[in-house]
């Protein structure tokens, strides 16, 4: 098994105060009077040195994201952050998961992958996503455009890696007799994934081309459904599945109990979903639904009972309370190293999935806290994990049966 560890890289200080009294959400936008400097120096600093930390350990990577406009996650720029990273690691694996393409000129991002790919030294892991609504309301760009816009982009992108001469004419973007430089250093191109939350025509979209996918955000029915959908369509393309295919998201937290791992990380995990997760955003899929972002049969291949989790109702985060966070806790890979590891290991076997993204620090938890929890999780936890073989993707099995 290979192990990254997924990193926010949320605003480094807790903007609770900020609500109104007896509002839930954060003010969106959030006035430029709440951010101090001296702490997003802070915050970037501190998680650079992480992922030093995490290189030295033996971790097979890092993962970060594209977020725009909100303390949820500091990286506007993936690219830079990776950047970065490449001349701060020497080993670790940089998955850039991902850069929004409708967003953004593909040609650009193109030329910036293969700098990274360059500046790396091969590291690179191209992570390409849609990304949320309030992304597009920041750039402008209407939602209903968004899955086009999407699939031009990916082809101007790869297009322009793997062409010696690329010209495109599309919909969005048109190019003519351009030649790279410089060019990715791998061959064909730096590896694509993507990851999905549960549309189902990313899914498709994924599976006809056949890029790797993350399926879900979280562990329960709706990821198996996917992965379900997703070996189905491989398989009219004829192609199988394998675990390399796969990377899922776990949350982990190592303790000497499960009772301190809810008393130490339980107020970071509140803070997360009940302040930073989508703020400025929404996430039900029927509103989304309403504004074109994902289409009208988009949850059809979902079975009725992971509806619920496909609906992404929003007071299913902002209502969580401790005793939620406790009940949870009792089926997360949150406990001993013992307990963390085997639940992974289980949570991998069941997808099949060869590739685990571990968040350890999505609520800004102090930096000592968080180093503490990657260097205990690389001791204890990581050597158990890098020794499995995930072999099998029993999602791919049922269906070639």
């Amino acid at each position: 098994m290979k192990v990254f560890v997924f990193d926010l890289l949320a605003y480094g200080a807790h903007l609770n105060l900020v609500k109104a009294p007896g509002v839930q959400e954060l003010p969106y936008p959030l006035s430029a009077k709440h951010f101090d400097p001296k702490i997003g120096m802070q915050t970037y600093e501190e998680h650079l040195q992480a992922w030093e930390e995490m290189d030295k350990l033996g971790y097979d990577g890092v993962g970060f994201n594209e977020h725009h406009t909100s303390p949820y996650g500091l990286m506007n720029s993936p690219n830079l952050m990776a950047a970065a990273a490449a001349q701060r690691t020497k080993k670790l694996q940089l998955l850039i998961y991902g850069n929004l393409l409708p967003l953004h000129s593909p040609l650009r991002l193109a030329e910036e992958l293969a700098m990274l790919d360059c500046l790396s030294g091969g590291r690179i892991i191209s992570g390409f996503a849609r990304g949320i609504p309030r992304e597009y309301g920041v750039h402008n760009v209407p939602m209903s455009e968004s899955r086009d816009r999407f699939e031009e982009a990916y082809e101007i992108v790869t297009g322009a890696w793997t062409q010696d001469v690329f010209s495109y004419e599309g919909k969005f973007w048109s190019y003519k007799d351009v030649a790279l430089w410089p060019r990715p250093v791998q061959r064909p191109h730096p590896r694509v994934w993507v990851p999905v939350v549960g549309s189902k025509e990313s899914i498709e979209w994924a599976a006809r081309k056949d890029v790797p996918i993350t399926p879900g955000l979280a562990p329960g029915g709706l990821r198996d459904d996917i992965i379900g959908l997703y070996a189905k369509v491989q398989a009219q393309h004829g192609r199988k599945v394998t675990p390399q295919h796969l990377s899922i998201g776990v949350n982990a937290y190592v303790a000497d109990s499960k009772a301190q791992a809810v008393k130490e990380n339980g107020p970071y995990h509140l803070y997360f979903n009940q302040t930073l997760f989508s703020h400025g955003n929404f996430t039900e899929t029927a509103i989304q639904r309403e504004h074109g972002y994902v289409t009208q049969n988009s949850t059809d291949y979902v079975r009725q009972e992971n509806l619920k989790q496909a609906a992404f109702d929003r007071q299913d985060f902002r209502n969580m309370t401790m005793a939620d966070v406790e009940k949870r806790a009792e089926h997360m890979p949150w406990g001993t190293a013992d307990e963390v590891a085997a639940k992974l290991i289980a949570e991998a076997e069941k997808c099949g999935a060869e590739t685990l993204l571990v968040s350890m620090n999505r609520g800004a938890m102090p930096h000592e806290m968080f180093l503490n929890q990657i260097r205990r999780f690389g001791q204890e936890v990581l050597p158990k994990l890098q020794a499995h073989q995930i072999t099998r993707v029993p999602a791919a099995e049922e269906i070639m049966a």
